[in-house]
């Protein structure tokens, strides 16, 4: 698809066991947003008003768009009411914020999720209709301390309660052992998406791949699973 608007509602090929996600605003947060969705298996349709941007994004992110979101015609062309979930990843222009989010709740959109830059705005995004407003400054603060209690979180993201991309430290129980004998899908619900040995990042390990000291695993499943792995 080129990045123009489409004439006719635009959709994706939906992935067994993967969603769809309309991420709006291709900063340095959303698009690493949008890279690790796909990452970890999904279809993702990246926004941005900034036709520069889309195509400085267009490499790692195939299927981007440059369309304004505060019109909600233009949501309406690209199908926007059929995603499982959109993200308004609009950090400095609250006002392009505000009327996303309330554009795609008039569209029905059964999950939208904000990016909020105080409380002020975030109490504004929720009464508007986001279902949840992250702000990322105090998600880093939760990020640092999570590390530094000695959970082991290096980084994380909460998309939702049953859907978290955390980057944590191998435990050490499992030194030695291969992603096979170490079962995490079976016993914690995670699923291993990629694994970081020094700087290397090895995406999709085999199921023999040997676990070592100083791995880091990115795990996609529930925050509270991630926690349990832990403990």
């Amino acid at each position: 698809m080129t990045h123009e608007q489409s004439k006719s509602p635009f959709r994706l090929r939906r992935k067994r066991g993967g969603k769809e996600f309309l991420v709006i605003g291709l900063g340095r947060f959303g698009a690493g947003l949008a890279r690790t969705l796909l990452a970890a298996g999904h279809e993702v349709l990246a926004v941005d008003r900034d036709f520069e941007v889309v195509e400085m994004r267009a490499a790692e992110i195939p299927h981007a768009v440059q369309l304004d979101s505060t019109k909600i015609e233009a949501l309406r062309e690209i199908g926007a009411e059929h995603f499982d979930t959109a993200i308004v990843c609009i950090g400095s222009d609250f006002e392009a914020n505000l009327l996303t989010t309330v554009s795609l709740k008039k569209l029905g959109l059964p999950q939208i999720i904000a990016k909020a830059r105080t409380r002020t705005q975030k109490e504004i995004l929720l009464q508007v209709g986001a279902e949840e407003v992250i702000l990322p400054e105090h998600e880093a603060g939760v990020r640092l301390g999570r590390r530094l209690s000695g959970m082991g979180f290096i980084n994380y993201l909460e998309v939702s309660d049953d859907f978290s991309i955390v980057e944590m430290l191998a435990p050490e129980r499992y030194f030695g052992k291969t992603l096979a004998g170490a079962d995490l899908r079976k016993k914690f619900g995670l699923t291993v998406i990629a694994i970081r040995r020094g700087d290397e990042m090895i995406v999709n390990p085999s199921a023999d791949f040997g676990i070592e000291a100083g791995d880091e695993f990115i795990v996609v499943g529930a925050m509270s699973d991630a926690e349990r792995l832990t403990e």
